[in-house]
């Protein structure tokens, strides 16, 4: 083979990896449009007749009353919290892992919403948080192959690993690329979320990612008594009742009863706060690596979509996911062994 076409072949390669585990970066090369703002005013009131000589000392002795009771006057507050992102795209866009949706810090694009996100008034999920019987495994860890295309390239590996026990959770994530794309371009992402076990299922309180070992900004507080959320020095956001970060977002799809009839959810990437919407596309028989599930297929549309596979007899775990960027890639993620605890 020709030393030219050898170099172009691995120039390839690396930017296939670069495109795959930096799922969180926004790879679309036009902005969006600043948004155009219209602002109507009423015409200015006409300037009153002048006053007597007479009316001109009173004025001003109410002036410096005036003054002096503004003097007194509180400064105004703290501006209100913003409301989540309306972005459109899809959450969630292979890998780490997910392919976004990331248990890997899976790359999850904000896809376009027909309706924005109301700000949340309901009381603390945590105001009598108590330890409860779930659906999720005590303790599991799912290894996913990561591959490019639906030709079995593979091009990396995944591993979740988490922990649900007395009414809190934590789930890791670790991501890297194996083989050619690895000897171009080593990468490692980790991730991990953690927070409330609730009978309303995961409760998110912290979430973080590291590249290479060292944290990045993509980070998410939620501060569920004041019903805020903080993702590093970006404004702060109302939070809405039932919102995920981008590693406990596949794991609560699970835990959700009426999962079957679709809706949305609001995600936190750690970059952007937006609310997603859940398409069921039906059941569907898969055959994997680690075995042939029955499966609910799930579908998040956008202009990056993404779709994942829940085992029922896997605690309706993510066993697949496949993802599709703005330009037309698709990335499969599929697990070649799922480990779970005996434990209720």
């Amino acid at each position: 083979m020709p030393v030219v076409l050898i170099i172009a072949f691995a120039a390839s390669l690396g930017a296939h990896a670069l495109a795959l585990f930096g799922p969180d970066i926004d790879l679309s090369t036009v902005s969006d449009p600043p948004p155009l703002l219209v602002e109507l005013k009423t015409p200015p009131a006409p300037p009153p007749p002048p006053l007597a000589k007479s009316e001109v000392k009173a004025a001003a002795a109410n002036g410096s009353m005036v003054r002096r009771s503004a003097s007194r006057r509180r400064p105004p507050g703290p501006a209100a919290p913003l409301p989540p992102s309306t972005e459109t795209d899809s959450p969630l866009a292979i890998p780490e892992p997910m392919p976004s949706p990331e248990p890997m810090p899976e790359p999850m694009e904000e896809r376009e919403i027909e309706q924005g996100l109301e700000p949340a008034v309901a009381a603390s999920p945590l105001a009598a948080v108590v330890p409860v019987a779930s659906a999720l495994p005590a303790r599991g860890v799912i290894r996913y192959r990561v591959d490019r295309g639906d030709q079995g390239f593979q091009i990396g590996f995944s591993i979740h690993e988490w922990e649900a026990a007395d009414g809190a959770y934590r789930i890791t994530a670790v991501s890297e690329t194996t083989g050619l794309v690895a000897f171009f371009k080593p990468l490692r992402i980790e991730v991990e979320s953690r927070g409330r076990l609730t009978a309303a299922g995961l409760v998110p309180e912290h979430f973080m990612t590291r590249r290479e070992g060292r944290a990045t900004g993509e980070s998410a507080e939620f501060d569920w008594d004041s019903m805020q959320l903080r993702m590093g020095n970006r404004p702060v956001q109302v939070l809405s009742l039932g919102s995920q970060d981008l590693l406990s977002y596949p794991y609560q799809l699970g835990l959700i009863a009426d999962l079957a009839s679709g809706g949305s959810l609001p995600i936190a990437t750690g970059k952007k706060y937006a609310n997603f919407r859940l398409e069921v596309v039906g059941d569907e028989d898969i055959e994997i690596p680690a075995g042939t599930f029955r499966s609910l297929h799930l579908r998040v549309p956008g202009v990056a979509t993404t779709e994942i596979w829940l085992a029922y007899d896997r605690a309706l775990l993510p066993v697949k996911i496949q993802h599709v960027d703005r330009k037309g890639n698709l990335y499969v993620q599929v697990a070649t062994a799922i480990e779970l605890s005996q434990e209720p």
